[in-house]
């Protein structure tokens, strides 16, 4: 990994208002492009505004579409990293999908593997388990309910993943509430993978009866708060710094990933619920 400057936002999505919610996202990315940030992240189905109604299922579209090929072009116009969400149709599903529109690369696709019980009338979960490589980095997406499941995690990391950026669309309490709730499992997940977490939540009222309260934080690879906000339609831009990952990754008392067994992780898999 090297240093890189990140960037989170906070930004408030509508649902049926797709061009505006573009608009946002395009102005977000203009902000941050003038601080030199290389990876911007937005909350889950920020481009059309997150709903489990049947209204998200005239949202969904095949992919490439013209909001896949805005993201390219702003991803090439501003030599930023772009991650950024919205309904997908794939193989006869709706997919809750994040984008990762890269300057250097084609663009890349994750479909939400966790699903939460209200969205599981609408979507179809994910089958994969990509990571990203962008900026000489590897990152990993995954997508609020997602986050609930450590095996994933872990799974990103086996496959090289050294920051993971989680996108939520999660309307429950105040942005202090949500604070909390983050602050006790995002940093197990940082702590136990020796990896940056960068997460975001959606926010404001969609029009479709949900309000997002607004909240981003980073963790350090040893499970520590760097930066959080709880401001709305804030972008909050951080320098990630590989001397951190270096500290936990190059001490053998500190890094306890590469001694994981595989025969206990076997078992794991073999095991009936």
């Amino acid at each position: 990994m090297k240093d890189i400057r990140i960037a989170t936002a906070t930004m408030h999505s509508v649902i049926h208002r797709t061009d505006q919610n573009l608009d946002t996202l395009h102005q977000f990315i203009k902000q941050a492009y003038k601080l030199d940030v290389k990876i911007l992240c937005f909350p889950e189905m920020n481009l059309t505004g997150y709903c489990n109604k049947d209204d998200i299922v005239h949202l969904a579209q095949t992919i490439p579409n013209p909001l896949s090929n805005a993201l390219m072009t702003f991803a090439r116009t501003y030599n930023m990293t772009i991650l950024a969400g919205l309904p997908e149709i794939f193989q006869g599903g709706i997919y809750i999908t994040h984008l990762v529109a890269s300057p250097e690369r084609s663009l890349g696709i994750y479909r939400k593997l966790y699903l939460a019980p209200p969205e599981k009338k609408y979507f179809s979960q994910g089958k994969t388990v990509p990571v990203f490589q962008d900026h000489g980095l590897c990152l990993g997406i995954q997508l609020c309910y997602d986050v609930h499941f450590p095996e994933l995690s872990t799974l990103m990391t086996r496959y090289g993943a050294e920051i993971l950026f989680l996108p939520h669309a999660s309307p429950h309490g105040t942005s202090e509430q949500k604070f909390i709730s983050w602050m006790r499992h995002l940093p197990a997940r940082a702590y136990d993978n020796s990896v940056f977490v960068v997460a975001c939540n959606a926010s404001g009222e969609n029009c479709a009866g949900l309000k997002f309260p607004p909240l981003s934080l980073v963790i350090d690879p040893s499970g520590k708060l760097i930066k959080k906000s709880v401001a709305p339609a804030e972008l909050m831009v951080v320098d990630l710094m590989a001397k951190d990952l270096d500290y936990v990754r190059m001490h053998h008392m500190r890094y306890f990933f590469p001694n994981q067994r595989q025969d206990i992780l076997d078992c794991l898999g073999k095991q009936k619920f």
